[in-house]
């Protein structure tokens, strides 16, 4: 049977892995490239001027990470013959609304997508639960194995991040410079991800099922 498009469930026997700090450098590459793109921009055009037809340093930075977002799913494509899933959801907006900030020329939208990309992911984990499905295993049931109810409060409380990522970012792009905005975007939310993910280990260490070991 051909292997599916999307990747497998994490659970699944036969799902391809990619080394952890390769899997880091795709999620991660594309935003260290829009920061860079953003903060040295003038400096990129003297070098390369055919990059000012982009515009100002935000929309180059926009068309770099529209490319930088492509080759990383097209890495991920070439080593597992499968799109993830989360990156794929967020590339997809970035490509929707990059396209739509270089061709108006309007910084508002890409600037919107952050709180489009965790809107979403936010809505679909908890409409999940309202449907009885707690989705969140499709992230981390190859790290960790919980019982029903750990798996449903985990998804929760992911979900309301995602939505708090979502607010977080429209207070940042409304009240701050662009500048800010993207060191904001590029490095506090990863810490503030990976604080959260540390505050979550009492209730999966509650709800694990991993075997103890015998006295």
């Amino acid at each position: 049977m051909s292997e599916p498009v999307f990747e497998r469930d994490p659970s699944d026997p036969k799902k391809k892995e990619v080394a952890p700090l390769l899997k880091l450098a795709l999620e991660l590459g594309p935003l260290l490239v829009f920061f860079f793109a953003n903060s040295r921009g003038e400096w990129l055009v003297e070098k390369w001027p055919a990059l000012g037809s982009f515009g100002g340093p935000l929309f180059l930075a926009t068309g770099l990470f529209m490319i930088a977002t492509a080759i990383a799913l097209s890495v991920s494509w070439a080593l597992t013959r499968t799109l993830p899933i989360m990156p794929l959801v967020s590339g997809v907006v970035v490509f929707i609304f990059g396209a739509l900030t270089l061709w108006l020329q309007d910084e508002l939208f890409i600037k919107m997508k952050p709180t489009i990309v965790n809107s979403l992911f936010g809505a679909v984990l908890l409409g999940g639960l309202f449907f009885g499905k707690a989705l969140l295993g499709y992230v981390f049931e190859s790290a960790f194995r919980l019982d029903a109810e750990g798996w449903r409060k985990l998804t929760f409380r992911w979900g309301m991040f995602f939505f708090f990522l979502a607010v977080a970012n429209e207070v940042v792009w409304r009240n701050f410079s662009t500048d800010f905005w993207v060191a904001f975007k590029v490095w506090a939310i990863m810490p503030i991800t990976i604080l959260f993910t540390f505050t979550q280990m009492p209730l999966i260490m509650r709800h694990s099922l991993d075997e103890k070991p015998a006295e």
